[in-house]
């Protein structure tokens, strides 16, 4: 990747994160081209120095970002628009077998294309918090631009699996720090006070991921510091105290659920990272 920061750029697809992320590109100086359906949204672009392209065909061409609602939407917008010689970053939230199927729809049309999934709010980008990822092949310009870019490898549906990893991440740390905070609301403690305890706790088991990961990766779960048989038990108390307080008891019943069947399958005395095997079924 280059470090130049005048690559000229187009942006398609104009809501929020669409024109964050052209303007992210006009304040480090690239030239920039902008296209939405609803040529007034790019009005405040084009005062800050973007070019508004008539047609989606003038805006495609080098490097054109599209940020849109679906990858359908995607694939509608452009069907009829020639490609040859446009490289495709497709910022648009979909799956990883439409990033694939995307990429060799593309492909075939000319472009060289790259998939990529935004972890960020717009409000973000711009910023070294806002994280960009692509897979695809390498890029040889620069995106720098819209934050912490990393290339995930050349499979174009990763920068989605990611993401959708990323966001399973996300949402089961949240849906268990609710659970807790439900608990302890029942004994008048608010969830400002909970708050930085509960950040503590998710502190401390992140720092468990490498290890863990090694566990994964070899396929041998020594239970150096905790049986799976010994954590059910604390489960157990999880789901009982649940009830008794009134809180729903739908989230440590799952997790527990889960290690009782890693049980039943000979695991109890193996440690918590071996749950993967439950995890990896489909469960039909």
């Amino acid at each position: 990747m280059t470090d130049k920061t005048n690559t000229p750029i187009s942006v398609v697809g104009l809501g929020l994160m669409g024109t964050a992320l052209a303007r992210a590109f006009l304040k480090a100086g690239h030239p920039t081209t902008v296209w939405n359906r609803t040529a007034a949204k790019a009005d405040a672009l084009v005062a800050e120095g973007a070019r508004l392209a008539p047609t989606i065909g003038d805006a495609l061409g080098g490097v054109t970002i599209v940020c849109l609602t679906d990858y359908s939407a995607v694939r509608e917008l452009l069907g009829d628009a020639r490609l040859d010689g446009t490289t495709l970053v497709n910022l648009t939230s979909g799956d990883s077998a439409q990033a694939r199927e995307t990429a060799a729809w593309a492909e075939k049309h000319g472009a060289r294309y790259l998939d990529g999934a935004i972890m960020a709010i717009p409000s973000s980008i711009g910023t070294d918090e806002a994280v960009i990822l692509l897979s695809g092949p390498r890029p040889d310009f620069d995106l720098g631009a819209l934050g912490t870019v990393s290339h995930l490898g050349e499979d174009p549906g990763l920068a989605s699996l990611y993401d959708v990893a990323g966001l399973t991440m996300m949402w089961s740390v949240l849906n268990a720090w609710l659970q807790g905070t439900a608990m302890l609301k029942t004994a008048g403690v608010d969830a400002a006070t909970y708050a930085p305890f509960a950040r503590q706790i998710a502190a401390g088991v992140a720092e468990w991921l490498p290890g863990y990961a090694e566990q994964i990766d070899k396929g041998s779960f020594p239970a150096e510091v905790s049986a799976l048989e010994t954590d059910a038990r604390a489960m157990a108390h999880m789901v009982e105290e649940s009830e008794a307080l009134g809180v729903n008891a739908e989230l440590p019943k799952l997790i527990k659920a889960m290690a009782d069947r890693a049980i039943a399958a000979g695991h109890g005395g193996e440690q918590y990272p071996v749950l993967i095997r439950e995890f990896e079924r489909s469960g039909s």
